[in-house]
């Protein structure tokens, strides 16, 4: 069975001149799908249209209309330049002309006459370390953003653990983590004291979720009465805050932030401004900030929902009753927070939890991508990639076996210098099952076979050997191949291509 085709990549070539783009279309288009642009201007309107789907751009820059400058500009001003590499082609060899197009993003430089070898050389590198570099950022996308799902699912669950008792839904626990998290944002807006970067505030945030994990060894009768406690009981209530701080100091990973926050919010969210809270009475800044910020969304959301003991009141009534000093006291900074973004809050409280939670994902996921900033289509990370390829050249180029690396995103098929000049090929093969060169030399029936062996192996028994005909020095000869597949690391892995060596007879026997 021949595999399927593999994806064929596009390319875009920006040129005046019919001439050029069908000298580049004929060395080019075997192996990709080509589109033609005969100005600037038409070259913006097909990447305003077909941006996702170009691979590569080959931009003339002397064209009438709008040069290739002003592409550049466009490319720059959209960010397509971001994901869709530039090649430019031009007779113009001056240098500060070839260095203000590499400012401007520009990845490589052809010039003319095309010599076709080259083209395709740098055409393949391109198309290969853009392709790299955007796996690379996938696989980042994805595991920040699974890291982020098993925060709020493990979050989901301990708010119903803590709730199921109390007899409450669970909404509380995300509803403080929520309100937290918006008091926070507000008071890092007004001041650097507590050194509230996006970190922090994610970490207290997720740690208040934690701040009555301590009821869990209250008696039910208690915590559940639905009139007033008695002296006696309301004693046994308050000792939740030191059992849930004597849990923290239980938990590994003392040095862990999430862990010293958790425990600062379990002991001191029921202390007040004024010194008249609880279990240890501590007065104004000797209360952590994160005790803080939860104690003022623990009682608002204790006003604004239902209870046992009581009805729950309206957004209005809540805030008014804090700001009268009804509920103890708090920090005037954080009153301010309160008010200035009392619509914020009368707005997410009202958001379904499950809803609040992909949304949380998403800007948790979005805003930890911007700390990798080296996975943009760099300089960077193309001289990175561009080394690897250097250090595999080199170990390849003083080997005299064949030697082949496969990938299947993009599909190439490159041998090493022995193999290229034995079995007749190029040291790089677009779409290797559909070349008619590669054809000629290998059964595309045994090829099927080897992927298909590939392809069922496993990251712990990649290995495998397979035995088949080349077409080497114009008769078929038996060889042995050593392959190994390459698998992924993200869950569940992915088959990526292959290495191996190709052994022929001889050098099989002599091996043995």
């Amino acid at each position: 069975m021949v595999p399927k085709r593999e994806q064929r990549y596009t390319i875009l070539v920006a040129d005046d001149s019919e001439m050029n783009r069908s000298i580049l279309r004929s060395m080019l288009e075997e192996s990709y799908d080509i589109i033609e642009a005969e100005d600037g201007l038409q070259a913006v309107a097909i990447l305003q249209q077909r941006e996702q789907e170009i691979s590569l751009v080959l931009l003339d820059i002397v064209m009438p209309n709008l040069d290739g400058f002003g592409v550049l500009s466009a490319m720059n001003k959209y960010n397509w330049i971001d994901s869709v590499p530039v090649i430019m082609i031009s007779a113009e060899s001056t240098h500060t002309f070839i260095e203000r197009a590499y400012d401007m993003g520009v990845t490589d430089y052809i010039s003319r006459p095309f010599d076709m070898m080259v083209v395709r050389r740098r055409v393949i590198n391109t198309i290969m370390l853009y392709a790299k570099q955007r796996r690379l950022q996938g696989m980042v996308n994805e595991q920040i953003y699974q890291k982020e799902k098993v925060n709020n699912l493990m979050i989901s669950i301990l708010s119903h653990i803590v709730e199921f008792r109390n007899e409450e839904s669970g909404l509380h626990v995300m509803h403080i983590q929520t309100m937290t998290e918006i008091l926070l944002k507000s008071l890092a807006r007004k001041t650097d004291k507590y050194q509230l970067d996006r970190e922090n505030i994610n970490l207290i945030s997720n740690a208040s979720t934690l701040h009555d994990v301590g009821k869990i060894c209250i008696p039910s009768e208690i915590l559940n009465k639905p009139g007033r406690f008695t002296d006696e009981e309301f004693a046994i209530m308050k000792q939740h805050s030191q059992m849930g701080a004597d849990m923290m100091k239980e938990v590994p990973f003392q040095d862990e932030p999430l862990v010293k926050y958790a425990y600062e919010i379990c002991r001191w969210h029921h202390e007040r401004y004024d010194g008249r809270g609880y279990p240890d009475r501590l007065v104004g800044e000797d209360i952590p900030i994160s005790a803080q910020v939860v104690s003022l969304a623990d009682v608002y959301d204790a006003l604004t929902s239902v209870r046992v003991y009581k009805p729950a009141h309206s957004h209005e009534k809540a805030i008014a009753m804090i700001l009268n000093g009804e509920c103890g006291a708090f920090q005037p900074l954080l009153l301010e927070c309160l008010v200035e973004s009392s619509d914020i809050i009368q707005r997410e409280m009202a958001v379904d939890t499950v809803t609040r939670g992909d949304q949380r994902i998403m800007e948790n996921t979005a805003a930890e991508l911007v700390q990798y900033e080296d996975l943009s289509a760099t300089d960077r990370t193309l001289r990175i990639l561009e080394q690897e390829r250097i250090i595999h050249r080199f170990f390849t180029s003083i080997s005299q076996q064949i030697l082949f690396e496969y990938t299947t995103t993009p599909s190439i098929l490159t041998l090493s210098p022995a193999g290229t000049q034995l079995l007749g090929l190029e040291e790089s093969t677009v779409s290797p099952y559909h070349d008619k060169q590669v054809q000629k030399i290998a059964n595309l029936d045994q090829m099927a076979e080897l992927a298909q062996l590939l392809q069922g192996t496993t990251p712990e028994k990649p290995e495998v050997e397979f035995d088949c005909e080349l077409l080497l020095d114009g008769q078929l000869q038996p060889v042995h191949i050593l392959g190994r597949a390459m698998w992924s690391s993200e869950e569940p892995p992915e088959y990526t291509g292959a290495i191996g060596r190709v052994i022929v007879h001889k050098e099989k026997e002599e091996v043995q």
